[in-house]
């Protein structure tokens, strides 16, 4: 396969293809520069063709706790006591620039996901 643009399905397909077929090839080889080259022309294409919005506040404050193996407990102190955080957890406050602070600083958690609007009604199923 001829390394060119990806501009339609078809090429992204074909890439696609190749990356598999190519998967761990060692770096520095034609093989590992060959791979190196088409996952980044994968990447431009997918994320102009399929970009991913930003997760909703609360859900990546959600994931973050599972990642750490914590519940909402985890948040008292951080963001302020347990009423406090059932009121943000269940949508029912917004987050305040210092919970945001907080959260990124305890939690490493990206300030500019917590900044975004809290979708409303999205409520996790139990």
């Amino acid at each position: 396969m001829e390394i060119k643009p990806i501009r339609n399905e078809a090429n992204h397909e074909d890439a696609l293809r190749e990356i598999e077929r190519l998967w761990g090839a060692k770096e520095g080889t034609p093989d590992g520069d060959r791979l190196d080259v088409l996952t980044t022309l994968v990447e431009a294409y997918e994320e102009k063709h399929f970009p991913m919005d930003a997760p909703d506040p609360i859900e990546a404050i959600r994931f973050r706790l599972e990642q750490q193996g914590l519940d909402h407990r985890a948040l008292v102190g951080v963001i302020g006591g347990r009423s406090r955080v059932y009121e943000v957890m269940h949508r029912k406050r917004a987050l305040s620039l210092e919970m945001i602070r907080r959260l990124n600083q305890h939690f490493g958690i990206p300030a500019e996901v917590l900044i975004r609007p809290v979708r409303k009604g999205r409520r996790r199923a139990a």
